[in-house]
């Protein structure tokens, strides 16, 4: 049987909770609580992170904000970068990019890569910031060089298309090269691209193989529709597949919805209210003992 004690010397890696929400959300979910309860900082920032994603808990945005406010506060830089991302999307609260630029600037500022690259969006697109295209693409190339593969991505296409720089090919295509060795889908499909416009179809296909495994719903609706207007036979013919897998994991979506519904239904997730008691109690004089499944 799988131990699911935390304690408070550990840091927990996300294969491991992956592994534990897998096979007991419900357990994994009271480890977490019992090493958030001990100060833990990373379980307090996961913490978070399962009562935004319902994994083994009620779903609870709201109060996942308040989590990831509490790891924040004690310097933890991806809970500031999900508080930005709640914000930014209105996650458990009003949705308002310009308090989410504040948590993306501070995290991005003490070095975390993925709040490089959230600000940077919003810079690039003008959302809660005035558009600047220049700091935005400064922020993607900090984040590549720091080994973020989504970043590499979209700094090829800054040095591909020229945008607020020289244009060089070269670069671009050695950032997308980077991108898809790092695991980014739309990186493949961009070092796919760049390949098959050499005549390397078999890499090219190789590439698009592996965006397509890799990509999410979004991505592959989007791609599918380029696929079409592709030269090569065989590449246009990889549009079918796209669509395939648009439409199984739009299925699996659905799924999911019910399977996580018919959770809360049979008393298998802890329950949000008594959760967010526990919470409320833990700065006072009498907390309340932590909830057990």
């Amino acid at each position: 049987m799988t131990d699911f004690r935390l304690h408070r010397e550990e840091i927990l890696d996300g294969d491991r909770l992956k592994s534990m929400l897998e096979e007991s959300p419900a357990r994994a979910a009271q480890a977490i609580l019992i090493a958030a309860r001990e100060g833990v900082l990373d379980a307090q920032a996961l913490l978070g992170q399962i009562l935004l994603d319902g994994r083994g808990i009620a779903q609870d945005q709201a109060l996942a904000v308040r989590w990831f406010g509490i790891a924040a506060g004690q310097g933890h830089l991806m809970a500031r970068n999900m508080l930005g991302r709640c914000h930014e999307h209105g996650w458990g609260c009003t949705a308002d990019a310009s308090i989410a630029e504040g948590h993306y600037r501070v995290a991005a500022e003490a070095g975390l890569d993925w709040a490089m690259y959230n600000y940077a969006n919003l810079l690039a697109t003008g959302r809660g910031v005035i558009e600047d295209q220049v700091q935005a693409l400064s922020l993607y190339r900090q984040a590549a060089e720091l080994g973020h593969a989504k970043s590499m991505n979209l700094l090829g296409r800054y040095l591909e298309e020229g945008r607020v720089c020289p244009v060089d090919p070269q670069a671009a295509r050695d950032w997308y090269r980077r991108s898809a060795v790092g695991g980014d889908f739309r990186g493949q499909f961009s070092y796919a691209a760049v390949l098959a416009d050499e005549g390397k179809i078999d890499e090219a296909l190789c590439w698009l193989h592996k965006a397509l495994d890799g990509g999410n719903l979004n991505f592959l609706r989007v791609a599918s529709k380029a696929l079409v207007s592709a030269t090569d036979l065989r590449i246009r013919a990889l549009a079918i597949e796209y669509r395939q897998k648009t439409m199984q994991l739009g299925a699996e979506q659905c799924r999911l919805t019910h399977e996580a519904l018919a959770d809360v239904d049979a008393g298998r997730v802890f329950d949000h209210e008594i959760v967010q008691a526990w919470a409320d109690s833990l700065s006072t004089d009498h907390p309340l003992p932590l909830p057990l499944q």
